[in-house]
This record gives structure tokens, sequence and C-alpha cells, in this order.
């Protein structure tokens, strides 16, 4: 096993060309979701550490606001987020979210994506979801991973970065 791959074993970070790990989650409403159901359409998967918090808050309305453009331009987008489905549903009603977000309590996407790991906070070393974006292609194939995103302008910044602007 070469370096890249211990590093994807260990839930290291994925790379342009990389495929996306499948997976299946439940939806805010307990719906099971695969990645396989997104094949042929570009998706943009995005890993927020806890919902109605401040700064997810704000990244979740700037895809929502920003959705219609995503859609026309190919594009789905998908919430991951450590929080249970019931919070996830009361987040999405409260802020209106019109795409799904995922619920992945045990960390296992987060982990296989390289979105979860070793954080600093005041001084204090912990493990924890890491702010990400990765976009595959329609074949699942990763086409641009972002880790440690800023919540506010990152849509903008995925636009720029996808051509789209």
């Amino acid at each position: 096993m070469d370096t890249a791959d211990k590093d994807k074993a260990a839930g290291g970070r994925l790379a342009v060309g990389d495929v996306g790990p499948e997976f299946t989650l439940h939806d805010s409403a307990g719906r099971k979701v695969s990645l396989a159901d997104f094949r042929g359409r570009k998706t943009v998967m995005y890993f927020y550490p806890a919902a109605s918090t401040p700064g997810c808050t704000t990244q979740a309305c700037d895809f929502r606001d920003h959705l219609n453009s995503l859609k026309s331009a190919g594009y789905d987008v998908l919430g991951i987020s450590p929080d249970p489905e019931p919070k996830l549903a009361k987040f999405a009603e409260t802020e209106k979210l019109n795409f799904p977000l995922l619920s992945d309590v045990d960390h296992a996407v987060a982990h296989a994506y390289g979105a979860w790991g070793e954080k600093k906070n005041y001084g204090k070393t912990y493990e924890g979801l890491i702010r990400s974006t990765i976009v595959l292609d329609g074949e699942g194939t990763v086409s641009l991973a972002q880790y440690n995103v800023r919540a506010t302008g990152h849509v903008a910044k995925l636009r720029r970065d996808l051509g789209l602007d």
C-alpha cells in the first residue's frame, strides 16, 4: 500500500482524480440516500460541523440561495453533518433549505472523505469535523477537493473555482 492509499485508508484527504467512496446515509426525513443515486450528475458534497450554529447556518443558506444556479450548471448539492435526523429536519425547516441534509452520526462518511480529523481551537487539540467541500463528476471521481473552508463566502469561491462565474 503506497502512502496515498494509507492516507485514504486512515481517513486522509481526497485529491482530484480519486474515486469518491460510496455511501448510504439517511436524510432529514429518514429516507436512505446513496451516492449511487447521483451517478451521471455532478455532485457538491459539503461537510459542516453542526446544524443551526451561526457559521453552518450562513453556509447552508448560501447554498440554498445559489442552488438554482448550481443545478442549472448540472450540480446537485448534499449537506453532510454528524447531526441526527431530527436536528437536520428542524434545521431544514427553519432555514427553508432546498437540498438534502444527510446524517453521518458515526462520522464514517466524513472520515472516508478526509473531513474528519484533528482540529485545534483555543489551544486545544481534538477530533472533529473539518469544514470541507468535495465535488464529484458524474462518474463519481473527485474534480475538486477543498478542506478547512470558510463558511462565509464559500459558495462564491466554489462557483469561481468551478468556472461558473
